[in-house]
């Protein structure tokens, strides 16, 4: 329900992907100088929630396992490098390093592989999606914001009274590749500030 959330809290999208959402309220891009009370999130779900197609799957500790079973298996076939990990009832953050493959595969081999466990576990509906189309994703371009972004992301579950998540498919931060020469500008096409960082996903 990720539209969902960036109309009432305010995120990157730029469209809202199902129209009977569109009448909640007007998206938002950025995220909302006064975020709305706890409240007011709590009754935007429940009007928005009857007019999904599909139910809400909200992950429970066993669920929030095997996800991460699922990740640990797609980022070591992957051979990726991921500096944070969080997995919450109702979306997960990853912090990524620069791969061969795009931000947009990587986000897809992490959904694909954990709806992939979670419907051969019976937990969901085979024709269930688990995530929202795509994710979310924001390129980090220095030390700092990846170090930002990782205590973000290891906050998240304490946040949310879940405690600590240590799951083994971290690898602390190490200052990968800002010492390097970083070429600029980016290649046409390329949504980045920069074309070599890391990055950070909501899923």
């Amino acid at each position: 329900m990720r539209n969902n959330q960036d109309v009432i809290r305010g995120s990157g999208s730029k469209e809202v992907a199902s129209p009977q959402l569109v009448e909640l309220g007007e998206l938002h891009i950025g995220r909302k100088s006064v975020q709305p009370r706890f409240h007011e999130v709590r009754d935007f779900y429940q009007r928005a929630e009857p007019l999904l197609k599909f139910d809400v799957v909200r992950f429970d500790q066993q669920q929030i396992e095997l996800i991460a079973a699922a990740f640990s298996e797609a980022i070591a076939a992957q051979q990726y490098t991921c500096y944070a990990c969080a997995i919450l009832p109702d979306h997960a953050h990853v912090v990524i390093r620069k791969h061969r493959d795009r931000a947009e595969e990587m986000i897809a081999h992490l959904q694909e592989a954990s709806r992939l466990r979670l419907s051969n576990a019976r937990l969901v509906p085979r024709d269930h999606p688990v995530w929202t189309g795509g994710g979310w994703k924001s390129f980090l371009d220095s030390p700092a914001g990846v170090s930002a972004a990782v205590r973000y992301v290891e906050k998240n579950p304490v946040k949310s009274r879940l405690g600590l998540q240590n799951w083994p498919l971290v690898q602390p931060y190490d200052g990968w590749n800002f010492g390097k020469r970083i070429p600029w500008p980016p290649r046409p096409g390329v949504r980045l500030r920069l074309s070599s960082e890391p990055f950070h996903a909501a899923l």
